[in-house]
């Protein structure tokens, strides 16, 4: 018997994340003793967001069937063999449109579909797997330095070689439940279930601001078409005080899909570890935000767009920024999001890319490799400068969407307010909330509402928000962080009031970033920062400090090919 075939790899979470890890174990032939798939919902596959936990029959993933990481049968297959009731604007005759986007309970069903044939191969090939579904798993506990017990919230504990971390999304309560009519997130949507007959107050306006846009627009009224098959908004007789009003430190809207050529996500653009360990050495022992942005946006764009690209060539990352958010900043928010429709109908009709955020999407994907190598004052400008406007082109917002918006703002149902730093939201009297901020002429504001919903996503989780009290414990895991470059740079930032600086043993300083510590293998590092060769960590919640971009299905899927591949040589070690 083999090292492989004797070890036991316990899965906590049984989610997307999970689903591609068990693809790769299948595609590189990896054959566990076991394998224990912990979930703590009904479904496998699914995981928050393409469940009914995070979705309603009127939400839409930002994926096309064409853009889906290659599972074992394509989704078009698994449609055509399982016919769907309720989806006719997106299956039709048993066909599907490849580039438009799937509902998101429809994406649910074919993961969930997915997950259960790889577990089906898995069995196939010898290894045991144990699904455990509907069953929450209360703490994790460190044996020794090579194995693990996972205990359940029922107090059964199972014994594992390895555990891979892939719990979902995790929304923290505030007010919820103790406050009336304050939602903590607009999940799941179930719990919204009747008009509401005066203006709501949503914090956020991306991907998860339309989310609570779609579900609450169904409750207070109905789309329809006029003559020129344009899509109206009229709302119920009893909503007629029916608004949105979203809050947003941007002032922006998200930015919406557009034709992107099939190297989008090329992994030949990412720099490799022997690329960074090699940069690192000959660079004080850091990868430098500008290099990678030279490397993994400018010249992309001189290969791809040679006119725009002399535009931005002699720009500095500051300067590129603002030179892309001036327009966005002196248009008003609506008129910009209809003018960027334009553009990107245009681009999908042509089936021309926009080259600057294909560029900038690429770049956001390619960065997370080195991101762990930069230093802390590149991560501090990276978080303040570039990722707004990232946050704002990746988003690839669904044209039905922006059409379903426009519709609300056109009948005056919708409205954006840019707010500042120091806004502030809070519950207000016996239900609702009240929203302080300044206005762009720096006027000081206040307004009540009766329903409040935060909608500005999945948080980047702190060490001490992990639920397992046995990997706190024990230093098993620990929290991330950068080193400075500069220590004098890194008391000026500490003496302006950012309390995330600390000082080292040695006096040195160091940046606590949001989440834990992880190597490149996606391997914890625990309190004294040796790797942890049997924990892995490929929950978003809990790496987004050292992977600025951490979400969707192309994100598990490329986590789980590394850790697969780490996998294969600690289980022989």
């Amino acid at each position: 018997m083999s090292h492989i075939d004797s070890k036991t790899i316990a899965l906590v979470g049984g989610g997307p994340a999970a689903l591609f890890f068990i693809k790769h174990l299948s595609f590189k032939k990896i054959r566990p003793k076991t394998i224990i798939i912990f979930e703590k919902n009904e479904h496998l596959g699914m995981g928050m967001p393409y469940s009914t936990s995070g979705s309603g029959t009127e939400h839409v993933a930002n994926v096309s069937a064409n853009e889906i990481p290659k599972l074992i049968d394509d989704i078009e297959i698994f449609i055509k063999n399982h016919p769907l009731e309720g989806f006719s604007d997106y299956v039709k005759d048993g066909e599907i449109n490849r580039d438009q986007v799937i509902p998101r309970l429809v994406l649910g069903k074919y993961l969930e579909n997915q997950f259960k044939s790889y577990i089906k191969k898995a069995q196939s090939s010898g290894i045991e797997v144990i699904t455990l579904t509907n069953t929450e798993v209360k703490d994790i506990k460190n044996i020794d330095d090579h194995a693990f017990s996972v205990v359940t919230e029922t107090g059964e504990k199972y014994h594992t070689d390895f555990v891979v971390l892939s719990i979902g999304h995790q929304w923290l309560q505030s007010f919820e439940g103790k406050h009336k009519n304050w939602y903590d997130s607009p999940y799941p949507p179930s719990k919204f279930n009747t008009h509401t007959n005066h203006p709501v107050v949503v914090k956020g306006a991306s991907l998860t601001a339309v989310d609570i846009i779609r579900t609450l627009s169904r409750l207070n009224g109905n789309f329809t078409k006029d003559k020129n098959d344009e899509l109206q908004y009229v709302v119920h007789p009893q909503s007629e005080n029916f608004k949105i009003d979203l809050y947003s430190l941007s002032g922006l809207l998200p930015a919406l899909r557009f034709h992107s050529e099939d190297e989008a996500y090329s992994t030949d653009w990412k720099m490799s570890l022997k690329e960074i360990f090699e940069y690192k050495k000959n660079h004080g022992g850091f990868v430098d935000l500008d290099y990678v942005f030279n490397k993994n946006f400018k010249l992309i764009i001189k290969n791809k767009d040679p006119k725009f690209y002399d535009e931005i060539k002699d720009l500095s990352i500051e300067e590129f920024v603002e030179k892309m958010m001036k327009l966005r900043r002196e248009l008003d928010s609506f008129e910009l999001f209809k003018a960027e429709y334009t553009e990107a109908e245009k681009s999908i009709k042509r089936h021309q890319s926009i080259t600057w955020k294909e560029a900038l999407t690429s770049f956001s994907y390619s960065m997370n490799y080195p991101a762990k190598h930069f230093s802390a004052e590149d991560m501090l400008r990276l978080n303040k400068t570039l990722m707004p406007l990232i946050s704002i082109i990746i988003a690839a917002l669904p044209q039905s969407s922006y059409r379903e918006i426009i519709a609300l703002y056109d009948a005056g149902v919708i409205n954006l307010y840019n707010v500042d730093h120091k806004s502030t939201v809070e519950p207000y009297g016996e239900e609702g909330a009240i929203y302080r901020y300044h206005d762009d002429t720096g006027t000081a504001k206040e307004m009540k509402y009766k329903m409040y919903v935060d909608a500005t996503g999945q948080r980047a989780m702190n060490f001490n928000d992990l639920p397992f009290e046995g990997l706190k414990q024990d230093g098993v895991v620990s929290t991330g962080y950068l080193n400075f470059k500069s220590a004098e740079e890194a008391i000026k930032i500490k003496n302006d009031g950012n309390d995330m600086i600390k000082k080292g043993a040695n006096d040195n300083f160091y940046l606590q970033v949001k989440g834990l510590s992880i190597n490149d293998y996606f391997q914890a590092l625990d309190s004294y920062g040796n790797v942890r060769k049997n924990l892995y960590i490929m929950s978003v919640a809990y790496i987004g400090g050292l992977n600025p971009d951490y979400s969707g299905l192309d994100f598990c899927d490329t986590a789980a090919d590394t850790i697969t591949d780490s996998l294969l040589i600690s289980m022989n070690d």
